[in-house]
């Protein structure tokens, strides 16, 4: 079973999901359970942008990144797009987070065109990373210069 963390000062939960189980479940159900996985792992990188002023570099519409995958996907660009900004968004948590080394991004195209169900176990790798060391009560970086931080957050 995942286990929920809490995102600090949003208010909201994150979940830490098993590695192999993400890509499992994608397979199992046909690919439904990697939609709601997709808009999942959005929405809690929006809510920690939304809580730390970071929207630019998190995201801040998971539902727009799930219609790219969706019906965007029968245009073929923009869902592509939106796995790649997906992606980024991912190294920029872990950036923020200062969980270690980031995702890497060439590792992800050749997971993307080999077998992609690879790739969401990677991506899943990386957030897990991320939302632990969040939820230990790990250092966030500060804001970028220009960018005005909201309130402390508090652990």
């Amino acid at each position: 079973m995942a286990e929920e963390v809490e995102i600090r000062g949003a208010g909201s939960t994150a979940k830490i999901r098993g590695v192999v189980a993400v890509p499992v479940l994608s397979i199992i159900t046909l690919g439904i359970y990697w939609w709601v996985w997709y808009y999942k792992i959005n929405r809690e990188m929006a809510d920690l942008g939304k809580a730390t002023g970071r929207t630019e570099e998190l995201g801040d519409s998971p539902g727009t990144s799930l219609l790219a995958v969706t019906l965007g996907a029968l245009v073929i660009v923009p869902a592509i797009i939106s796995l790649i900004h997906t992606f980024q968004r991912i190294q920029a948590l872990q950036r923020f987070t200062q969980a270690g080394e980031p995702l890497n991004g060439w590792l992800g195209v050749v997971m993307y065109l080999v077998f992609s169900p690879v790739l969401q176990g990677y991506m899943q790798s990386g957030l897990n990373g991320a939302w632990q060391h969040q939820a230990q009560g790990g250092t966030l970086t500060p804001a970028p210069v220009g960018v005005t931080e909201p309130a402390p957050i508090a652990p």
